[in-house]
């Protein structure tokens, strides 16, 4: 029987690729999109929903369907205040988690980071570990969360740091073996792949997801 998603961040740079891969596959027969503002993008399956993610729960019937994928998040070049950085990429999952949850959805699916810890003194990775946290407390079927390196992908507006990160991941890649394979950078499509493969998984609990098992669950999806 084929599923419903729901979708929070599909303009983001995972979200666009989940939303494409979601589009395609058969499994899938609606997908949700929560979005602020018109998309633009139209395809058979996709509803899109304007929604205000201060006053999420005013949407509360929006958010229905068998699995919840939340891309959303910011940046601090975009958000430099930090009780707003909190906010979107703490408080909105948090939010829309127990709503998702108490509406029956049997599956979360969280975007976090490598290093994300409640213990990190880092405010990005501390608050990305309390988000993890807060989510993986709320009593779904499963919880799936992601914790990538340094994400490669069609961006908008590729930062200056951001072009030298990538030059020298590639050449250090090769490198990284055994333990280090988890600080690989990886394609933003083959996390969309693992998000797609691992919803359609019945395994119950809170799974935690780093790199080289990422790259591994997307091969195994083909």
């Amino acid at each position: 029987m084929s599923k419903a998603a729901v979708i929070a961040g599909s303009s983001g740079l995972v979200g666009g690729a989940l939303l494409l891969q979601l589009c395609a596959s058969k499994a899938f027969h609606q997908v949700i999109l929560l979005v602020r503002r018109p998309s633009g993008f139209i395809h058979a399956k996709v509803k899109e929903v304007i929604v205000d993610f201060d006053r999420i729960e005013q949407y509360a019937d929006a958010i229905k369907g068998d699995v919840f994928f939340s891309c959303l998040g910011s940046t601090r070049k975009k958000t430099p205040d930090k009780r707003r950085y909190y906010q979107i990429d703490h408080d909105y999952p948090l939010a829309m988690a127990r709503i998702a949850q108490a509406n029956g959805i049997a599956q979360f699916h969280l975007i976090s980071a490598i290093g994300a810890g409640v213990q990190a003194s880092n405010f990005y990775l501390k608050m990305k570990g309390e988000t993890d946290r807060d989510i993986a407390a709320l009593p779904f079927q499963a919880v799936h969360i992601y914790r990538p390196s340094f994400l490669d992908g069609p961006r908008e507006e590729r930062r200056f740091s951001e072009r030298i990160g990538l030059a020298l991941f590639s050449v250090l890649q090769p490198l990284m073996r055994g333990s280090l394979r988890k600080y690989r950078s990886i394609d933003v499509k083959h996390v969309a792949a693992a998000m797609v493969r691992q919803s359609l998984d019945s395994a119950p609990g809170v799974h935690y997801y780093t790199t080289e098992v990422i790259e591994r669950i997307a091969a195994s999806a083909g």
